[in-house]
């Protein structure tokens, strides 16, 4: 199965998961957003899309490449998002909090987006978290991307 993982990193940890998701996927192509091509699409079976949360929403870049693609591109292509974040839990603030519980993390709006341009969604959307607001990843986060990109695979 031909897989394509497109990403955006500002500080190396959704490059790490990219990568770690990559390697599960037997090999599957990885890629940052910036590299992508018209041609990259061609013949993916498997698109994966992931992006560190920023201000609670995928990154301008990643918003830029999904709006980009024409309507229905993605027809008959598997399709799954992630992203990375931090736990609001951890930094127990109450406004951080409140604002998550409104408009939640990336990974969901890139799942949305990449259904409406066609594609048929292989899993739920997935966070992988990092420590505070630059990283570096939790323990075990790398192993997870892994666990959950062999989902994909059935």
């Amino acid at each position: 199965m031909k897989t394509l993982v497109v990403y955006e990193s500002f500080f190396g940890n959704t490059e790490k998961v990219a990568q770690a998701i990559g390697k599960a996927l037997d090999g599957g192509q990885v890629i940052k957003f910036s590299d992508i091509t018209p041609d990259a699409l061609k013949g993916v079976e498997l698109l994966v899309v992931g992006s560190p949360t920023r201000a609670f929403q995928p990154t301008p870049g990643i918003k830029t490449v999904l709006k980009a693609l024409p309507a229905g591109s993605l027809s008959g292509m598997r399709v799954a998002a992630f992203d990375t974040r931090m736990d609001v839990k951890e930094v127990n603030n109450a406004f951080l909090t409140f604002m998550e519980s409104i408009f939640g993390y990336a990974a969901e709006p890139i799942a949305k987006a990449l259904v409406k341009k066609g594609g048929t969604l292989a899993l739920p959307a997935e966070g992988f978290f990092v420590k505070g607001s630059e990283g570096p990843l939790r323990d075990g986060e790398l192993e997870r991307a892994a666990e959950w990109a062999k989902k994909l695979l059935n």
